[in-house]
């Protein structure tokens, strides 16, 4: 890498922003944060800007805004506050990438206004392309705004496929870690309480995330995103149950070969190679040893416990506007979760309710979008 690379993180405050802080914080002379987007935790946002001196720090509860703008007017800082700002300080000139990890249906507008400003996105919004897949990648191409992926998962395959342009693929192998509860019979499962479904073995990541690993929601969602990310239709991606998150996802091509990519399960691996993308730099990451895992096993989802797996492939079939309703849904599924109105297993039932429910729309615009998440979340929150 011959020049420093200009950051924006959307949701530097959340597990994948605070991560891809540590990578900057460890290269230095490779990149420089120019901006920083959070939610409401005003106090780690200030700690962040005072560290990395971005050129402009984003707010989005404007009733932090005060505490923010008093706590670094003496530097050089720019201070805005509100989502329509978080959308304005990602299209400036001076940022190269948009890391886009602002979590749920709220990371869409501002990683479309990024594009739109032809900006390379590192994506782990994977809602971004579950709701608006086919006119994010319509909109990337026409704005010439490349999308990097940041996910492990769709690191992996993405790194698999360099070198192989013009081979067809045959079949994406998404693997999953079956997340905390992996192996509970539905009985097992009906009064599990939060902190277990909270309890993740192998990855260190925010609440939603966490749950909808629990639920196989986030293998669901990586699967729609997978699909539009590389071109390869539901019928030809497969999820394995992959305890160990060694193997983070694979690639079989038509002459049969499967190409892997395995390392240590941290976060901060795709989110560096997302940043230094083409090239490879020093990782301070501990090597993976065969030697230290002699069995790596994989199974296949228990699709009738975790029945938000086949949601998601069923509303991704279906089209439209349909993962758009799926994901408000279990948004919405989700926070009640956390607030003790609703038990882990009738996420599914919530979800394929508000589904069935929902006016089909085949061919949405993005306004069209906007507005079924807003339509679905008014009718839900009303039940």
């Amino acid at each position: 890498m011959n020049c420093k690379k200009h950051i924006a993180i959307l949701g530097s405050t959340g597990s994948i922003g605070t991560q891809t802080l540590n990578v900057v914080r460890r290269h230095p002379d490779l990149f420089q944060i120019e901006v920083l987007v959070a939610g409401s935790n005003s106090t780690l946002l200030i700690q962040q800007a005072l560290e990395f001196n971005p050129n402009i720090v984003v707010i989005n509860d404007k009733d932090k805004y005060p505490l923010v703008n008093d706590a670094l007017k003496n530097t050089d800082i720019k201070v805005f506050a509100g989502a329509e700002s978080a959308c304005d300080a990602v299209t400036i000139d001076s940022v190269d990438i948009v890391v886009a990890a602002i979590v749920g249906f709220a990371g869409l507008r501002p990683t479309m206004r990024a594009i739109e400003a032809s900006k390379t996105i590192a994506l782990a919004n994977k809602e971004t392309m579950v709701v608006a897949g086919q006119i994010v990648t319509e909109q990337a191409m026409r704005f010439q705004a490349p999308i990097l992926p940041v996910d492990s998962e769709h690191s992996a395959i993405f790194q698999t496929l360099q070198g192989e342009a013009g081979n067809r693929v045959d079949k994406i192998l998404l693997t999953a870690s079956g997340g905390p509860l992996f192996g509970r019979t539905r009985d097992q499962l009906a009064n599990v309480p939060l902190e277990e479904v909270l309890h993740h073995p192998n990855w260190n990541m925010g609440r939603k995330v966490t749950i909808d690993s629990a639920s196989l929601m986030n293998k669901g969602l990586e699967m729609i995103e997978a699909r539009w990310l590389f071109d390869v239709d539901a019928d030809r991606i497969q999820v394995l149950v992959h305890p160990q998150s060694i193997v983070h996802s694979m690639v079989q091509f038509e002459d049969g070969s499967i190409k892997a990519q395995i390392g240590t399960p941290t976060m901060e691996t795709p989110i560096q190679y997302a940043l230094s993308y083409p090239h490879r730099i020093e990782s301070h990451i501990p090597r993976f040893s065969f030697l230290d895992h002699p069995q790596l096993t994989f199974f296949p989802p228990d699709t009738d416990t975790f029945r938000c797996l086949p949601l998601a492939y069923s509303a991704l079939r279906r089209g439209g506007n349909i993962p758009c309703v799926m994901n408000a849904a279990n948004e919405v599924a989700v926070q009640r979760l956390i607030d003790g109105k609703l038990r882990f297993l009738d996420i599914a039932d919530f979800v394929a309710d508000a589904v069935d429910r929902a006016a089909f729309i085949p061919n949405p615009s993005l306004e069209q979008l906007i507005e079924c998440d807003a339509e679905v979340r008014r009718q839900l929150t009303a039940i």
